[in-house]
């Protein structure tokens, strides 16, 4: 396996925290990002950063970590038994923007490099991107997967349909049977090693998606940040955002991560949970609502692109 070339990975990624700060910074207007350094005493350390209430984001925060571990955390061997108890660096850019309209999605984005030492040495990239709406707009999930799918295509006409897959099949409440949102692209165990060029094209790849983010939800911000909102569509996208706070806390592996491998810093895993939630029991949608439109046409696994 070819060698991973870890320092680029973490200038593109500190560069690309800059970036994407930068970027939702500027269409928000009026808030700013306050920044916190960590460190661990056992090797490694963070930057977190983090907007909160903004004119258009309510929390949005953007972390960046690279840490050590003796031992890869179950999240991370599970579908490489053959890992358990190696050690291990990673890396990663971490973002969840929660606004105040709820015509504006939440969105999400994860892009992440392991390492392994020990005898068995080797490195794969995850990640990805994925849009929750609370209010429903074609135009909008269009636009999201036609960006995706379009960061893909140079690199393989399968990447995008499989990807946009793994998607859907992950960010899935099992205890819900409900799509978290309209999906994206996900990627785990990705080094692409067989394919030419090795690290450098796997590299490549995930430099090109991390870099189509604020291109494909930049867009959908401008476009709805500015539409009026009731209280009871706040009221309903609170309760949404208790699906995001669900999936995140049961099901997301990064944040399993974090907590089972204890390298992590807690404040930082626990970032991407909304600043405002609720849980109202047994609600139904009327039918034909707006709201009830979000769950029928909208989570559910289609080909938006």
């Amino acid at each position: 396996m070819s060698k991973p070339d870890v320092p680029a990975a973490k200038r593109f990624l500190l560069e690309l925290q800059q970036n994407i700060c930068s970027a939702l910074a500027a269409e928000d207007g009026a808030g700013s990002f306050v920044t916190d350094r960590w460190e661990r005493g056992d090797g490694g350390g963070g930057i977190s950063r983090v907007m909160t209430e903004g004119a258009v984001f309510e929390k949005a925060g953007v972390n960046f970590s690279h840490v050590f571990g003796k031992a890869l955390p179950p999240s991370a061997s599970a579908t490489r038994p053959e890992l358990a108890g190696c050690s291990y660096e990673a890396m990663g850019v971490s973002l969840v923007v929660h606004p105040w309209n709820p015509f504006v999605p939440t969105s999400h984005a994860n892009f992440r490099l392991f390492a392994t030492g020990g005898e068995t040495s080797v490195w794969w990239f995850g990640g990805g991107y994925d849009l929750t709406p609370y209010y429903g707009f074609d135009e909008d999930c269009a636009h999201w997967h036609r960006t995706a799918r379009a960061a893909c295509e140079r690199f393989g006409p399968d990447h995008y349909p499989r990807f946009k897959q793994n998607c859907d099949e992950y960010f899935y409440l099992k205890h819900r049977k409900e799509q978290r949102g309209i999906g994206g692209l996900f990627f785990d165990d990705l080094c692409l090693d067989s394919s030419a060029g090795g690290f450098e094209h796997a590299f490549a790849f995930v430099r090109a998606l991390a870099e189509s983010y604020s291109e494909a939800y930049l867009p959908i911000v401008a476009r709805r940040k500015s539409l009026s909102w009731t209280a009871e569509q706040r009221r309903f996208q609170e309760y949404r955002r208790g699906r995001y706070a669900e999936f995140n806390l049961v099901h997301d592996r990064g944040t399993l991560f974090g907590l089972q491998s204890g390298v992590g810093r807690i404040e930082s895993i626990l970032m991407s949970l909304p600043p405002s939630v609720r849980w109202i029991y047994d609600w139904q949608p009327e039918p034909g609502s707006e709201e009830e439109q979000l769950v029928s046409r909208y989570l559910v696994p289609r080909q938006w692109a």
